[in-house]
Order: C-alpha cells, then sequence, then structure tokens
C-alpha cells in the first residue's frame, strides 16, 4: 500500500543555528508534546544523532494511552535529522526535520512524514482524513510552540543559568522545566525522596528543616513552587493546616538557607497566588492592592511574608501571585473539558463573578521575564490582562469546543460539595490586572481567553 505523506512548514525569526540547537536539547520533547494529547518520555539514549532511541508513552484518549519507539537514522547538523517509528501506532512512519537558512537571522522549519496505517486499504482509506487532521492540529502547535519559545529566549538574551526549582512534579513545574532546558539552561530540582546518582536534583525534607546548604553555592536563581494542593480534598482543620505548612515551611526554610549563602542565588522566585485578594467582586485589582480577610488571603499573606529571609539578606525577591491557569493538563480546564466536552457545561452559581486567567505558556513567559528584569521585585500578578466572568468563561469553552452550556451549577450545590473551598474558589470574584508585567514590558502570547482555548486544545492549524 502506497504511503501517505504530510508536510508542514514555518518560518521562524531566528538563526538556523539557534533552532537546530533548540531541538537537541533537554525538554525539547515535552515543550512540542500537544497539552490535549500529552507525551510522557520513558526514556532517551542520546541526542540527535544516528543510534539515539526514544521510548514515549502517548496518550490516546481518556484514560487509554499507546508506547511509542523511535529511532534516529540521520543526521546533518543544522540541516536535518531524521527519526522512524519502531514500533506504535503506524505500520511505517518516517519523520524527516529540515531546517534551511533565510539569511542570517531567520530560517524554515519543515516537517515531513511518510507514514502508513496497520489496517486494510478500505480501512485506511476512510481514516486517512481523520489522521492528517490530527496530524495538522499536531503541528500547527508544535510550530507555535518552538517559534513563541525560541523568540523568548531571544528577546530576554539570558546568559545560561543554573536554576533550582521546588515543586518539580507539579502543574506549572512540569512545563516550566522543559521550557527552561530548551532555553540553555541547567535546571537543578529540589525533591522529597533522595535522588539518584548523577541527577540533577537536591534532597529536602521541608517538614524536617533538612535541605543540602552545600549543594546550592552554584545556583544563579531559584523558583519555588512547592505547596499543598489547594483543590484536593475538603478543608477541615488538618487540611487547613497542611496548606499553611507546606507554604510557609517550605518558603522560610529555603528562603533561610539561600540567605546564609557564601554565594547566594541573585534572584528567588517565590509561588504566591491570587487568592491573597480575597472575594472583591467587581473591584479592579493590582499588586498595590492589600489582601483580603479570607483563609486563602491568610494563607498567601503567610506564604509571602515566609520569603522575608531572602529580601533581607539583599536577594531580589518576587513573589509570583499567580492567577486561574488554563491547560488541559490540569487544574481547573482539565477538570471543565469533559463536563464541556459531553454537552453539560455551564455557568457556576450567578456566573457573574471575574476569573482572572492565564494560559500555561505566558505563566512561563512571564517566570522568565521576572527573571531577566532585574528592576522587578515585591508581587507580581501573573495573570492575563483580560479577565472574564465565570458566564463569560462558560460560553467561551463551549464555543471553542462547539458544544452547548445549556446548563447551571446552582451557588447551593457548590457550597453543599465543596463547602468553604467552593465558596473561597470557584465562587469567589477575584479581577485581578497584571500591572507589574506590562509597565515592566512584558509581552503575552495570549491576552485573550479565545486564542488561548484554541491554542491549549489544538484548534490552530
Amino acid at each position: 500500500m502506497k504511503l501517505k505523506t504530510f508536510e508542514k512548514r514555518c518560518q521562524i525569526p531566528a538563526p538556523v543555528e539557534k533552532v537546530f540547537a533548540w531541538h537537541g536539547r533537554p525538554g525539547a520533547i515535552e515543550r512540542l508534546s500537544p497539552p490535549w494529547a500529552p507525551v510522557h518520555l520513558i526514556k532517551r539514549s542520546g541526542g540527535l544523532e544516528p543510534g539515539t532511541k526514544v521510548d514515549l508513552e502517548v496518550s490516546a484518549f481518556g484514560p487509554f494511552s499507546y508506547r511509542w519507539h523511535a529511532r534516529h537514522t540521520e543526521f546533518a547538523e543544522n540541516r536535518m535529522f531524521k527519526d522512524i517509528q519502531e514500533s506504535g501506532p503506524f505500520s511505517k512512519w518516517v519523520h524527516t526535520h529540515r531546517f534551511a537558512p533565510d539569511g542570517p537571522d531567520a530560517c524554515f522549519l519543515e516537517d515531513h512524514i511518510d507514514f502508513r496505517l496497520p489496517l486494510h486499504p478500505v480501512s485506511s482509506l476512510l481514516l486517512d482524513g481523520m489522521v492528517k487532521d490530527r496530524l495538522a492540529r499536531v503541528f500547527a502547535y508544535r510550530h507555535n510552540t518552538t517559534i513563541s519559545d525560541i523568540n523568548d529566549h531571544s528577546r530576554y538574551r539570558l546568559s545560561p543559568m543554573t536554576i533550582l526549582v521546588s515543586g518539580s512534579s507539579g502543574l506549572i513545574a512540569k512545563s516550566l522545566i522543559p521550557f527552561l532546558t530548551t532555553g540553555g539552561h541547567r535546571v537543578i530540582r529540589l525533591v522529597r525522596r533522595p535522588p539518584r546518582p548523577g541527577a540533577d536534583a537536591i534532597f529536602w525534607d521541608p517538614a524536617a528543616g533538612n535541605i543540602n546548604i552545600s549543594d546550592l553555592d552554584t545556583i544563579d536563581a531559584v523558583i519555588h513552587l512547592a505547596g499543598e494542593n489547594i483543590g484536593e480534598g475538603s478543608w477541615n482543620d488538618e487540611k487547613k493546616k497542611r496548606i499553611i505548612e507546606s507554604r510557609t515551611r517550605g518558603t522560610a526554610l529555603l528562603a533561610s538557607t539561600l540567605a546564609h549563602l557564601k554565594n547566594p542565588p541573585r534572584v528567588f522566585l517565590s509561588a504566591s497566588a491570587i487568592g491573597y485578594y480575597g472575594n472583591r467582586g467587581d473591584q479592579i485589582l493590582t499588586e498595590a492592592d492589600g489582601p483580603g480577610d479570607d483563609f486563602i488571603s491568610e494563607v498567601c499573606t503567610a506564604w509571602e511574608t515566609a520569603a522575608q529571609p531572602a529580601v533581607e539578606a539583599g536577594i531580589r525577591t518576587a513573589m509570583l501571585r499567580i492567577g486561574i491557569v488554563l491547560t488541559p493538563l490540569g487544574g481547573a480546564l482539565k477538570r471543565l473539558l469533559p463536563v464541556f466536552q459531553f454537552g453539560f457545561g455551564g455557568r457556576i452559581g450567578s456566573g457573574t463573578q471575574h476569573v482572572s486567567w492565564i494560559g500555561i505558556d505566558d505563566v512561563l513567559g512571564a517566570i522568565l521575564h521576572v527573571l531577566a528584569d532585574s528592576s522587578i521585585e515585591g508581587p507580581v500578578n501573573l495573570v492575563a490582562p483580560n479577565p472574564v466572568s465565570n458566564a463569560e468563561l462558560t460560553k467561551s469553552l463551549g464555543r471553542t469546543l462547539s458544544r452547548p452550556t445549556l446548563f447551571a451549577l446552582p451557588e447551593s450545590a457548590v457550597k453543599l460539595a465543596f463547602g468553604q473551598m467552593g465558596t473561597e474558589t470557584v465562587l469567589a470574584s477575584t479581577r485581578v490586572q497584571p500591572t507589574r508585567l506590562e509597565q515592566s514590558g512584558y509581552r503575552f502570547r495570549h491576552p485573550e481567553l479565545a486564542g488561548a482555548l484554541e491554542h491549549l486544545l489544538g484548534l490552530l492549524k
């Protein structure tokens, strides 16, 4: 049966050497993995050179996934590399990645795929259009991400840094780490289990106050993202205690440790949340506004205060007040997607409460921006510049998925099911502006909700 062919070509405003190097660094596979069908890297034996083997687990539908074993077969530096499927869903798959200069400051990237489906010719004919449509979605996402990531790293021109990251198994860090490593930075993870020999990881135990100080002397920057998930489990007294202590103990330990280093890092970014502001109705909130008076506000205030030892030691410290992070990989959007895809989506409560959202790629871009801009310290709101009401979020997600949004979840049902947690998260209205980011020149990839959803759900071609 004749091979089918798929091609996708784009121009990238960066030298061919930079684009080729980006593809060869750790994290490239993760950054090119679409969030609606994520790829888990199980094992990789080398870089892009012939003989390198890559084992992947690829999400298919819902909880189902399949294994993909690939091998690199050809390589010409700054011009091309090729990989073939050794085992996986296709009977044949040959992927040629081509790079061509377009003057000294730009290049063309082309993905050329020859494939054959493992089916009878008649069945293959029926599925051919569906497969090509999926490939078009995947490679539109891949090219858009490649262009945007390389643009971000080129804009700031940071020298390669060694960056310590806590909370490395969390939602943000799983995307942030490959974003940083493909940009040429070395990332060392803070982990709660003794790491294997040779791993870029340092063991710490915040509850016991243990961290290996001597291993931190070569760190340029620290990004602290660790903390108990507030959206899981009911907020009983024990859960509340864990929420507060998981943030304050770890932050205080890390900040104090950094403050006493002989060679402290230049910058310390410590996560917080827009929950700092509490339920404020229609009030427009900036970094100049004070905290609210609910439990989440109390948590965020204590969380930020715990970073004070780093501030007092003269380390540039920024508290990242992160909004509702949108990605199909987790958080609010992952919970909403199945409901909306089956046509049961609708507003929550009155629908008038403000939702200060931000796409995952803008979280990464904003963190890089704060790392690079030495004038930024103190609180920084990581939210998109156009917050929406819950009703507007509902309508936008429904339109993006081409699904009705006729249902509504009453406020009483939220309170009954989730108690205080539902009242302070799902029903709270927090209308936040990214004033510090905008004033310092950050350019959002996705300032509007519709564009962010189309990108994240693979609806751009």
